[in-house]
């Protein structure tokens, strides 16, 4: 489980181990130390030997890394203790094997098959982008310039899968599927780096609008204003897919940052109609964000909620809305209240009851938590 150095970490959120309990939305004093709590549980998974977080998978591992940024650039003290799991990650997680694994839901492949891997690069683009913007965010707070030189390196092996069958960002290197999370993901990193590397702005920025267009234009984004899953390659129609989480929350992320990047605020306003759309979708009677397999969800999809929240925390601190500030206390009272174990272990259905814990319900469920900390 835990090597010893990473008590250095648990030190530096020590305070959060007598977690609080919250009892409704007014208790927001304690949405950073109930956040801190659940991420020094996370923490519990780390295996300081591989550099990932051990019962989650090489993408989620990713998310893991970016969860423990956004809840750093919220409280500095936490700047060293990060700065040291973020050094050993990049240095050690490229050895390990979990990276060469075929572990897709919806793939086909057998999952004995194994791919060449190259540092953070390897047979599937969306994977090389959630690592690509765990890395920036690292960059953001250390300037450790070798995570942002990494993150420019996966974009660049990125465009490489531009111009599938119906347009836009191949899933993978074997040209298999065509859908919405890679192009997401595409548009938001090249955004992201438009925004920090200079002499490159435009080339950056050409790429971040010709995604854009294509996005759009393509029938991913429904009658609805919610994201289906991807493209069928006969017809390069939508493929009226599942409409999960995670595919309404990273293009939030993305279109701020274009937004940014070329001072145009419409992109912004793009945003929150989806946003807007998937929580009326995606919310249960109460307000708390679901997925559609709940409570049965296996593989990838326990990761998508927490996707969807940090990015949503990015659209709020865009243009701050009361009704996303409360959708986002509601969920964190409610995990808080709900879906929590032993320990600030914290499940994958929100709504609760809790049942059990692993690096993949911790991390995104801790998403949620600090992403009402942000807004709070």
């Amino acid at each position: 489980m835990v090597a010893l150095s990473v008590f250095l970490f648990l030190e530096a959120v020590s305070l959060a181990t007598a977690a609080p309990t919250q009892v409704s939305n007014d208790s927001s004093p304690w949405f950073l130390a109930n956040a801190k709590a659940g991420v020094s549980t996370l923490q519990q998974w780390y295996n300081q030997t591989t550099g990932l977080w051990d019962t989650t998978g090489w993408w989620n591992s990713a998310n893991c890394l970016t969860v423990l940024g956004d809840l750093t650039a919220q409280d500095s003290s936490m700047v060293n203790a990060s700065a040291a799991i973020f050094n050993n990650t990049f240095l050690r997680a490229p050895a390990s094997t979990l990276g060469q694994a075929v572990w897709k839901t919806n793939s086909s492949k057998p999952a004995t098959t194994l791919i060449e891997t190259k540092g953070f690069i390897n047979e599937y683009y969306d994977d090389e982008a959630w690592w690509a913007l765990g890395w920036i965010q690292a960059y953001d707070l250390t300037h450790d310039e070798r995570f942002l030189d990494t993150a420019a390196d996966i974009f660049d092996d990125m465009t490489s899968g531009w111009n599938a069958t119906c347009g836009g960002v191949w899933w993978d290197k074997s040209h298999t599927q065509n859908g919405a999370i890679e192009n997401e993901l595409f548009l938001s990193v090249a955004a992201h780096l438009g925004r920090r590397i200079p002499s490159k702005m435009a080339y950056y920025r050409d790429w971040a609008m010709k995604e854009w267009t294509w996005f759009w234009n393509s029938g991913l984004i429904n009658g609805g204003y919610t994201i289906n899953n991807g493209l069928d390659l006969t017809t390069c129609q939508n493929d009226n897919g599942t409409v999960w989480s995670y595919n309404q929350g990273v293009i939030l992320g993305g279109l701020v940052e274009l937004s940014k990047l070329v001072n145009d605020t419409s992109y912004v306003a793009t945003a929150q109609k989806i946003a807007d759309a998937a929580i009326e979708a995606l919310s249960d009677s109460n307000g708390v964000l679901t997925e559609s397999c709940e409570p049965d969800c296996t593989g990838d999809a326990p990761q998508f909620k927490g996707v969807f929240m940090r990015n949503l925390q990015a659209l709020y601190q865009a243009r701050p809305e009361d009704r996303i500030k409360q959708f986002l206390e509601t969920n964190a009272n409610s995990i808080w209240q709900n879906d929590r174990g032993d320990d600030s272990e914290l499940g994958s259905v929100w709504s609760g009851p809790f049942s059990s814990a692993d690096a993949t319900t911790q991390s995104s469920a801790c998403d949620a938590l600090v992403a009402a900390a942000a807004v709070a």
